[in-house]
């Protein structure tokens, strides 16, 4: 059993059953589980009890996910997995405004949630020195899936990962539009989702210079930052 395999994940979940499911399957997966069944009581002790990750229903009773993510993200910087009966994209794009990392519409299969689960406590694990790619400022560490920059790790979410490794291996190209939902989502631009306006200002936010992003009318966006 590895290590991220104890880990400790808060489980925010008003439906009871699912959440004995969900709880009684990761137990058995190796993981510590705490539930609570309301926005508020979870606001109240992640921050202090700081969970390796969050799963979030989003229709909870009282304060919903989508606002008690916007509380948490000044308090909690782990990685916050959004679990909902909604599965529209309007639900999407702001849990990732709010600073989601990841998003999955009910019923989720076990194994599925399982992955993502793996893949962001991958992200956010401590990094070894395999299996890494770098450059003079910035290193990947393609195993973990985090970027370093000057030896400290940016706290991105996956997709914000994925775009700006992206970012990084594009060799002075303009990368559009088609080329970050493929590289974020495996899909590719409907010509109306925000999702890609919204993950190129949350990176820039991130970064010491939000010109290293520029963008080129029409086109799409180009890397002019360090390597």
């Amino acid at each position: 059993m590895t290590a991220i395999e104890y880990a400790h994940i808060a489980l925010v979940e008003d439906d009871q059953s699912l959440a004995t499911l969900t709880s009684d399957f990761l137990t058995r997966e190796g993981y510590r589980v705490t539930h609570y069944a309301e926005g508020a009581s979870a606001l109240k002790h992640i921050p202090e009890a700081k969970p390796d990750c969050v799963l979030l229903d989003i229709m909870l009773p009282g304060l919903d996910g989508i606002e008690l993510c916007r509380q948490l993200r000044s308090r909690y910087s782990g990685p916050v997995i959004f679990l909902t009966a909604k599965g529209e994209a309007l639900d999407e794009i702001l849990g990732l405004e709010v600073g989601g990392d990841a998003y999955l519409a009910k019923p989720i299969e076990p194994r599925r949630l399982l992955a993502h689960l793996r893949a962001q406590l991958r992200r956010t694990a401590t990094p070894t020195t395999t299996e890494t790619e770098s450059t003079s400022v910035f290193r990947i560490d393609e195993q973990r899936e985090c970027i370093y920059l000057n030896d400290d790790p940016l706290s991105l979410s996956n997709p914000e990962y994925r775009l700006l490794q992206l970012l990084l291996g594009s060799e002075q190209r303009v990368i559009n539009r088609d080329d970050i939902m493929l590289a974020v989502r495996g899909i590719e631009h409907d010509g109306i989702s925000r999702t890609v306006d919204i993950l190129i200002s949350d990176l820039r936010k991130k970064l010491p210079d939000a010109d290293w992003i520029k963008t080129i009318r029409g086109k799409g966006y180009l890397w002019e930052g360090p390597q």
